[in-house]
């Protein structure tokens, strides 16, 4: 039985204020949060979504806006100019214009696509995000990052742009798959080791309930890890105030930048949040071998996205590859790498153009 519990509202106060709300049953919300004015909103959504995006077109046209169903697909397929386009000559077959809104229904991937679509189409429409994924509701839906991929490597062509709101309706994690809903706790677990260690707590306390898409713990982690995110963008949107050493929007990529390359490594088959979970063991250990990091804590890593069943090794013939990517990444400034590391729970500082050696001895942590 699903918790009885109020929606919870979390602030972001970035360029533009804007609510996310995490509760159950909140797809009613998405007309009122698009505002006044608005004649007609594109539902951008997943063959998987189908059903739902139908709830949302029906709450539509009782509020008496018109619904323009979009699909896409499935996953990263999705995040493609041949996506975006085909979507651009929908909203412009059906009339849309400047005061015309989009929604973002599904995973991660959607959320990317419809914000890039939102924020291009007329130079910015309104837009809103209803995630449908874990992963969706505490990353990719939050913040204001769009994007879509390229041959060269992930969410290479984007740009910051906001919704008007956010809708994190947890019944949806019913008919999540458990690998996907398991892969989606790498980011919130991310968020306990960068700035809310009672994260890390709840889950070592019960690490079969943070797996439960009914469970109280769930919601209150989703809540959490939205909450660390919304501080951390509205201090920092367009990650402006990283220099040297110190960290601003860029503490939300600790684990990503070979994260990110074992993901393009994989043509993108593997989930996000599996490379991430590999991609924070190998910064834990890259901070612990630079003398950064205490021991205990690196091994934590390890103990806690396991703990969930979060893999925490890569092939150990992969490094090559891995840093040829890394290179490519857009969080390398001109030929310099840069990793987000802690110094210590909940404390981070950025660590760049570290030498190769130390690269390769870091990788051993992982390497199976």
């Amino acid at each position: 039985m699903l918790p009885s519990t109020e929606p919870a509202r979390i602030a972001v106060r970035a360029e533009r204020e804007y609510d996310v709300l995490v509760g159950y049953g909140l797809l009613a919300e998405v007309p009122e949060l698009l505002g006044p004015g608005v004649q007609r909103a594109a539902v951008l959504h997943p063959p998987t979504m189908i059903k739902t995006a139908e709830q949302v077109a029906h709450q539509l046209i009782a509020a008496g806006l018109e619904p323009v169903r979009v699909d896409v697909p499935d996953g990263e397929a999705a995040k493609s100019v041949a996506v975006a386009e085909r979507c651009w000559s929908i909203l412009g077959n059906a009339g849309f214009t400047r005061s015309d809104a989009v929604v973002g229904l599904g995973g991660g991937a959607t959320t990317d696509l419809a914000g890039f679509v939102a924020a291009t189409w007329l130079r910015g429409v309104r837009l809103i995000m209803v995630p449908t994924t874990l992963l969706g509701m505490v990353d990719a839906a939050v913040g204001g990052k769009t994007g879509i991929n390229t041959a060269e490597g992930k969410n290479l062509v984007g740009c910051f742009y906001e919704p008007v709101g956010v809708i994190c309706d947890l019944a949806a994690l019913a008919t999540l798959p458990a690998p996907d809903l398991i892969a989606g706790l790498a980011e919130v677990i991310k968020c306990g080791f960068i700035a809310d260690p009672e994260i890390l707590t709840m889950i070592e306390s019960d690490p079969a309930a943070a797996v439960r898409h009914d469970a109280l713990m769930l919601r209150e982690l989703v809540v959490r890890a939205v909450s660390v995110k919304a501080r951390v963008v509205t201090a920092d949107f367009r990650e402006s105030t990283s220099t040297g050493s110190s960290v601003g929007r860029e503490l939300l990529n600790y684990g990503h930048t070979i994260g990110h390359a074992i993901e393009r490594r994989e043509h993108f088959g593997w989930r996000h949040g599996d490379a991430i979970s590999v991609g924070m063991v190998y910064a834990a250990e890259l901070a612990r071998l630079a003398g950064r990091l205490d021991h205990e804590t690196a091994v934590r890593h390890r103990a806690v996205l396991s703990g969930v069943g979060l893999p925490t090794t890569y092939p150990a013939d992969a490094f090559d590859d891995l840093l040829h990517t890394m290179a490519l990444d857009k969080k390398a400034r001109g030929s310099t790498l840069r990793f987000v590391i802690l110094n210590g729970l909940a404390s981070a500082e950025i660590l760049a153009a570290p030498e190769e050696d130390l690269l390769r001895a870091a990788y051993v942590a992982v390497a199976r």
